[in-house]
């Protein structure tokens, strides 16, 4: 099985070639991913912030990796969702399930609300101004 973006196999146990900024590693992704961020921080804690953060840039990139082969095992294991009707058509709202009023509105009828010319009182300009 395949990523669908990248063409990552979604493997725990595929080992990865890694070319870091420095040198090269070969691993798991949850190898690699820890040995860029123990690197990573060894290069903080001498002072090379440069490094560092090449460091941890790789360390991430393992990192959404492993992600990606938790996400790819969860959708494996969780069958897809039955369909179900939506609470707001069961409960008499739209069947688009939004609310009720918040749907498209019935053609018909146009009705103007008239705006008075007069400000309410005590605003500016206002019958008590």
């Amino acid at each position: 099985m395949r990523h669908h973006g990248g063409g990552i196999p979604l493997n725990r146990n595929h080992v990865f070639d890694s070319n870091g900024p420095d040198l090269r590693i070969r691993g798991t992704a949850q190898q690699l991913f820890e040995k860029y961020l123990q690197l990573g921080r060894d290069a903080t804690s001498g002072g090379d912030r440069v490094m560092a953060e090449s460091y941890f840039q790789h360390a991430e990139h393992y990192f959404r990796i492993l992600n990606a082969m938790n996400q790819a095992q969860q959708g494996q294991m969780m069958p897809p969702p039955a369909p179900q009707r939506h609470l707001a058509e069961a409960d008499g709202g739209e069947p688009d399930g939004l609310p009720a009023g918040l749907g498209d509105q019935p053609a018909g009828e146009v009705r103007e609300i008239p705006i008075s010319a007069a400000p309410p009182e005590g605003y500016p300009n206002g019958s008590n101004g």
